[in-house]
Order: structure tokens, then sequence, then C-alpha cells
């Protein structure tokens, strides 16, 4: 191991002490126990971030996972193509988008084949219930929003990413981002305004649909 090496090895053990462009750097233009250190060093700070992208987004926890797993697969197989021209957890939230947006086609193919749609819309995470009618309302309300807005929504909220890195990962204008997450939040707010009372209405809707 030459001096650079060394020091760059020395640099991803204080990996807590390093930020996410550092890491991806080391990683990406590193070799040996330095870059596989980077690697587990961002792969131990963004695992359950990422796991809870999914799981807000399928309802299977299984499938959550495996979701995840693939997304950190593609971060390793990239490394070469890699430039940092933006934050990295835009970077691995565009990847993570990517690998979704295949799970969604796939399961849509499968569903063709088996006649089996798949539900409109995935809820939100449980744990933003305050309570059963409440959470039942916000989950039901997300699913309503069309898909682009719905992803904004869960980006911003959940992820808490910039307007700047949701459009980096939705690949859309700035400005974009900006009307079509005040048009959903103004969307959500008129439902949970009154939750009890929407609810049933909805339902009711839909019973004589």
């Amino acid at each position: 191991m030459n001096e650079m090496e060394g020091r760059a090895g020395e640099a991803v053990g204080r990996g807590d002490q390093l930020t996410d462009e550092q890491l991806m750097a080391a990683f990406a233009g590193g070799a040996g126990g330095a870059s596989a250190d980077a690697f587990q060093a961002l792969f131990h700070r963004y695992r359950q971030p990422v796991y809870g992208f999914f799981r807000r987004r399928v309802a299977d926890a299984a499938q959550a996972e495996e979701l995840a797993q693939e997304t950190f697969l593609a971060v390793l197989k990239a490394r070469g193509r890699y430039e940092a021209t933006a934050l990295f957890r835009s970077y691995l939230y565009g990847i993570a988008f990517r690998v979704l947006k295949a799970h969604r086609r796939k399961a849509l193919l499968r569903a063709m084949f088996t006649g089996k749609m798949p539900e409109r819309g995935q809820p939100a995470d449980a744990g933003v219930e305050t309570g059963l009618v409440s959470g039942l309302v916000l989950r039901d309300a997300v699913g309503r929003l069309e898909r682009m807005d719905r992803e904004m929504v869960l980006l911003r909220e959940y992820e808490e990413l910039s307007y700047a890195e949701i459009a980096a990962v939705l690949g859309i204008p700035v400005n974009t981002v900006r009307s079509r997450l005040f048009r959903a939040r103004m969307a959500l707010r008129a439902v949970l305004t009154s939750p009890v009372e929407n609810v049933m209405e909805m339902r009711s809707a839909e019973e004589h649909a």
C-alpha cells in the first residue's frame, strides 16, 4: 500500500467525520481496503433511509429490502462512471427511483399475464400515524395523488430532500417541483382538514360508484 492509499484508508476509517461526497470519492477513485471501507461507511449511513424509501412505496417488507440491496448493488457496479456533479444522496435516490420504476414495470407485466392488477398507489409509512382514522385518511390521500406528485411528497416529507435534490432525482425543473408540491399539499390539506367526514364521504362514493 502506498502512502496515498494509507492516508485514504485512515480517513475512511473515520467515516463519521467525512461527508457523503468524500466517501463516494474515496470509493469511486480508491483501491483495495480504502475503497471497500468507504462503500461500507456509505452503506451503513444510508441502508435504513433507502429501505424506508422503498417501504413507503411497496407493500411487502421483504420486497423493499431486496430493492434496497439492488440499489446499493447498482452503486457498486457504477462506481467507475460516477461523477461528482450533485450531492451524493441525490445520486443515490436517483438510482433508487430508477430501481423502483423498473420494479413497477415488471409488476405491471406480471399483472397483465396473471390478470391481477396492482393496487392504485402505495401507503405512506405507518410510523406517521397519529391515530387510526387520521392514519387511514393520510394513506388514502397520498395514494390518490398523481404518481409524480406522490413521489415528490414522499421525497420531500420523508426522505427530506431539498427542491433541487428532488428535481435532480426526478429529472425535472426545480420550478416544476415547487408548483406541483404546492398543488399536492393543497390537495392533501383539503382532505386532512376534516379526516372523519372526508374518509366516510370517499368510502361512500366508492361504494355507490
